[in-house]
């Protein structure tokens, strides 16, 4: 292993196996993975879909491995029979991912795994004896108890999704982005067994770059002429590519016709896409922004999907949010609901999605008080530091692991 002992994690080989689908899961590995560099540690990301396009764009060392998600049909809705059609075939391809992973394993030689939401990392580290740190807000998926969707319900919370749980308790640790209960946004999503609670540690928003230290954001506002009197709405739609473009073509239907106090800028989470502003009246869309914490600091609400990283990052910069659900996603759904019990979003479901419903919400959000005051509350109860509360259990893990410290721990 050749550790430096005298500080940092030289020597140390991170192994980073997010889940591939969407941004959100490779998307808070990455200021994890940048600072372990900083410190000296060797890294190697394996992901698929569009968290390959992602590791590919900040030119970080990737591995592919096969790709495995869920059926979307044409409104960007989880489409749960197709899904379940599609498991017999799903299970083979689960397992060649296993093998995909043991064989990227056995090439790197990892000192430790660090898996985000993906069960077949977790399976190859245990069975090459590697120390593994999962990355997780969701324990157990969740199948909408609709009536066309009964039976599946049944099946799964009696076998598969035990399992899935089950599986989950393999790792060394289980680190919930989240704040610590009882503020906690994926609450809904956390039925974890006593056996494996002792595992779980919250350690708070995962973030590149903590808001004090954004200072792009009046240029933001400059460029995009917002006035004294006017306001910045940010729509950061990221996700699937099956599951944005349904909601982007609505939002921007309904954008064009805002009034004209509005200044919307539309993200279109096109990886590979660049960076050129199209404008449309007051709206603009940008088809991947790469500096989105000076637009995210800059903007007076957030207009997006219900993924848990944008619900977390949203509130650490202290703004507002309307969130709109995939449809049948019921994680998204547990998180927006959430968010709005603790009084800091409204939630719109994609279906009642109108120019008037729309407008109205922003209005509502703009003149009361009371988001603004949750979100103080709620920030100054959260304010923990989740990539150096990752980096220490990662260093824990590593100590307990091999009986001495190649890291120095911050105090």
């Amino acid at each position: 292993m050749g550790w430096a002992l005298s500080g940092g994690f030289e020597g140390v080989r991170v192994y980073f196996s997010p889940c591939g689908i969407g941004f959100g899961h490779v998307g808070r590995c990455h200021p994890i993975a940048e600072e372990l560099l900083r410190r000296g540690a060797t890294i190697l990301f394996s992901t698929y879909r569009e968290g390959a396009e992602y590791v590919k764009k900040v030119g970080l060392p990737l591995v592919e491995s096969p790709s495995i998600g869920f059926s979307v049909n044409g409104m960007g809705e989880v489409d749960l029979k197709r899904t379940s059609i599609q498991t017999p075939v799903a299970i083979p391809r689960f397992l060649r991912q296993v093998n995909a992973e043991i064989e990227n394993m056995r090439a790197f030689r990892p000192d430790i795994v660090v898996s985000d939401s993906r069960l077949s990392s977790i399976l190859a580290a245990r069975l090459l004896d590697v120390p593994t740190v999962l990355i997780l807000n969701q324990f157990q998926p969740i199948i909408p108890r609709r009536r066309r969707f009964f039976n599946l319900s049944k099946i799964a919370d009696g076998g598969v999704l035990t399992l899935i749980g089950e599986g989950w308790g393999l790792s060394d640790r289980i680190l919930i982005p989240d704040f610590p209960p009882p503020h906690t946004i994926s609450l809904g999503n956390l039925r974890i067994p006593r056996h494996i609670a002792r595992l779980v540690r919250f350690i708070g928003t995962i973030l590149p770059v903590k808001p004090s230290e954004v200072n792009g954001w009046k240029r933001v506002r400059r460029e995009l002429g917002v006035g004294e009197d006017e306001y910045l709405l940010f729509a950061p739609i990221s996700g699937p590519r099956e599951e944005r473009l349904p909601l982007i073509a609505i939002l921007m239907r309904l954008f064009e016709e805002f009034p004209e106090k509005y200044r919307i800028v539309m993200s279109l989470g096109e990886v590979n896409g660049g960076s050129t502003p199209m404008r449309k009246g007051n709206l603009t869309i940008i088809p991947w922004i790469p500096e989105r914490f000076d637009y995210l600091k800059a903007c007076d609400i957030v207009v997006s999907r219900a993924g848990h990283g944008t619900i977390m990052q949203s509130i650490s910069f202290g703004k507002p949010q309307i969130l709109i659900p995939t449809p049948g996603h019921t994680e998204q759904y547990s998180n927006a609901r959430r968010a709005r019990e603790l009084g800091v979003a409204e939630v719109i479901e994609q279906e009642e999605l109108t120019l008037d419903v729309l407008l109205q919400t922003v209005e509502e959000i703009l003149t009361a008080k009371t988001y603004a005051m949750n979100l103080r509350r709620l920030g100054e109860k959260g304010r923990l530091d989740g990539v150096e509360n990752a980096l220490r259990e990662i260093a824990k893990l590593v100590r307990e692991t091999f009986g001495t410290s190649p890291v120095t721990l911050r105090p």
